[in-house]
């Protein structure tokens, strides 16, 4: 019971994050929806997974999974939202504070 409640909250946190790729309105804003609910829903389902399995093989490999997912998705996340500021494909009137408007040049030519 308490698996699938686990399995269920983190289905609906991926999908919340799947809406937000679609429905956010640039690069920046999309990166906050693809890594934020998607690695908790990753985590929540991990987690009623491993209580369903209960063996320690699979559940040191399921820990494996999501320490890799928490160590990896950030360090995409920065690099994508890098890679779109600097390539002028974000959207500045979006933008609350703009720290790299002095040190990156924002045209694709740079």
């Amino acid at each position: 019971m308490l698996s699938g409640a686990f399995m269920v909250a983190g289905a609906l946190l991926s999908l919340a994050a799947g809406i937000g790729v679609v429905r956010f309105p640039d690069v920046l804003s999309r990166m906050h929806a693809a890594t934020k609910p998607q690695i908790l829903g990753l985590l929540l389902i991990l987690i009623g997974v491993g209580l369903r399995l209960r063996t320690g093989a699979e559940v040191a490999t399921l820990v494996l999974v999501g320490v890799f997912q928490l160590a990896t998705a950030p360090v995409a996340a920065q690099m994508v939202g890098r890679a779109a500021y600097r390539s002028g494909r974000h959207r500045p009137d979006l933008l609350v504070v703009d720290e790299l408007a002095d040190a990156a040049p924002t045209t694709p030519d740079s």
